[in-house]
């Protein structure tokens, strides 16, 4: 089968415009952004533009009924070409899975009637099929059975054992599963050759576990390749999203609230980096619970993740490095575009250094933005809270230093130490970034400074009483726009 493996474009369907569309095409959304109607209506027009789409099919977000079979079922789709494309257009349909089980049946045909043609092919076999199938499920199997015993074509069996299952006794997820790749499998044998083929897939994650989503997404990927046609799959699931993530053919878009002009993009190295953030979170209720924390660097991301671990429950973040304070705009952004379109009343936060720039930063809701009230993260180490934590304090490690500069003149970083003493130890603005581990040593800790910084913001609390500009303080480094949104609060300090 030839079939061109360039982007394509479809323009003005039924009102809906898709740009920039690859192999596998995702359309993320909240619900009721009309995704759902999207879909429909754009594979409905297109099967009326035969000139140059070949097959297209839309499988139906709310896929009920049993695998079982449906002789009616079977006689409707003989008799009316049109009835299961017209009948999967609406948006619940309690016979789905009945339908499967249909298509599994012409599945079986059309394979046989091909076998027939490749004889010389003896690697060529029906079971091959029932093996993708098969790679979709974990705890159960099924196998190729007579139809003149068991209509339905095949039976389900516990994984490594021969004891059969009925259709009513699997799991819904398992049941999914098994209608989607009868569904996915039959697509694929009835693609029409030199024409755009196009398979619309509306919330194949209902009822299936990340696990599951994951699975059934390498099944896809797999199809696609070896088939070559198009995918369009309206979700909210990050986790479909992570799972082709690493796919070259995959593009992605967002979608508003009845959208009509779609333009569909590459994954980029930044959904690369936090769409493992967002795919740990599906839900958008444990997404609230530990909103992501966007950070310029790695030391930042070392910070916070002591600080989550050591405040037991207490701080409830994400923190995800970014690379540098320009990829940390971008983070923001494509962070907002996956936050407005997937969940409902999200949040995130973003923490920049301050660096010479005091300035305040706006929030770019759900993103709040902030910035260290000191110059860097490297600051924080020598504030009040962290050098008693570590069994020193401030008079102490001047001293300390005062003695470390007279005993060490041809050190490296002695002349970085002298302007930091002759700054008048301003250890709020100094830029302490290359003298950060000769501190740590001159305090006399063996703990990494990112590990003492965590583990005191840990212990942070804030409330009506506390004092954000006591100098020295931590409380005064960070700034209250900080502690207010990531530390505990209501308790004493």
């Amino acid at each position: 089968m030839v079939n061109k493996l360039i982007t394509m474009e479809i323009e003005n369907v039924n009102g809906y415009t898709l740009k920039n569309l690859n192999e596998i095409n995702i359309l993320l959304g909240k619900n009721g952004c009309g995704k759902s109607f999207l879909l429909r209506e754009v594979e409905k027009g297109l099967s009326n533009k035969s000139d140059f789409y070949g097959k297209t099919k839309y499988i139906t977000p709310e896929r009920g009924g049993s695998l079982v079979y449906d002789a009616g079922i079977e006689q409707n789709i003989i008799a009316n070409t049109t009835w299961l494309s017209d009948t999967r257009r609406k948006n619940q349909f309690n016979q789905f899975k009945q339908q499967s089980v249909a298509q599994f049946r012409k599945l079986e045909v059309i394979v046989l009637r091909e076998i027939e043609k490749e004889r010389r092919r003896e690697e060529y076999f029906f079971d091959q099929y029932i093996d993708e199938i098969n790679s979709l499920l974990d705890r159960i199997y099924i196998q190729r059975s007579d139809i003149k015993k068991s209509e339905i074509g095949f039976k389900i069996f516990q994984k490594d054992t021969n004891n059969e299952a009925s259709p009513d006794t699997i799991s819904s997820g398992e049941s999914e599963l098994i209608s989607l790749g009868i569904e996915c499998l039959i697509f694929s044998k009835e693609l029409v050759s030199n024409k755009e083929n196009l398979l619309f897939l509306d919330e194949p994650d209902v009822h299936l576990h990340p696990d599951l989503q994951f699975r059934l997404m390498q099944f896809l990927v797999k199809l696609v390749k070896k088939n070559k046609f198009k995918v369009l799959i309206a979700t909210h699931s990050t986790a479909i999203l992570g799972a082709l993530e690493f796919y070259q053919n995959t593009h992605i878009a967002f979608m508003t609230f009845y959208q009509k002009n779609i333009e569909f993009s590459p994954i980029s190295d930044v959904y690369r980096k936090i769409l493992p953030v967002f795919g740990a979170h599906p839900l958008s209720n444990i997404f609230n619970e530990a909103p992501i924390l966007l950070l310029e660097g790695e030391d930042d991301e070392r910070i916070w993740q002591r600080a989550v671990r050591s405040a037991r429950g207490r701080i409830k973040i994400y923190p995800c490095s970014c690379g540098d304070i320009n990829k940390l705009n971008e983070f923001e952004k494509e962070s907002q575009r996956i936050i407005n379109s997937v969940y409902n009343n999200a949040r995130a936060y973003s923490l920049r250094d301050r660096d010479d720039d005091s300035t305040l930063i706006e929030d770019t809701p759900p993103v709040t933005r902030m910035k260290l009230s000191c110059r860097n993260a490297e600051n924080l180490l020598v504030s009040d809270e962290v050098l008693v934590s570590l069994g020193s304090s401030w008079n102490n490690l001047k001293q300390n230093i005062d003695e470390w500069i007279e005993k060490n003149t041809n050190h490296i970083h002695c002349s970085i130490m002298e302007s930091f003493k002759e700054s008048g130890y301003e250890r709020k603005d100094f830029n302490l970034k290359e003298i950060r581990n000769d501190l740590i040593g001159i305090i006399g800790s063996s703990k990494p400074w990112e590990v003492a910084v965590g583990q005191a913001i840990a212990e942070l609390y804030w409330n009506e009483i506390t004092d954000f500009s006591k100098e020295g303080s931590i409380y005064n480094f960070l700034g209250e726009k900080i502690i207010k949104n990531l530390c505990s609060s209501n308790e004493k300090k």
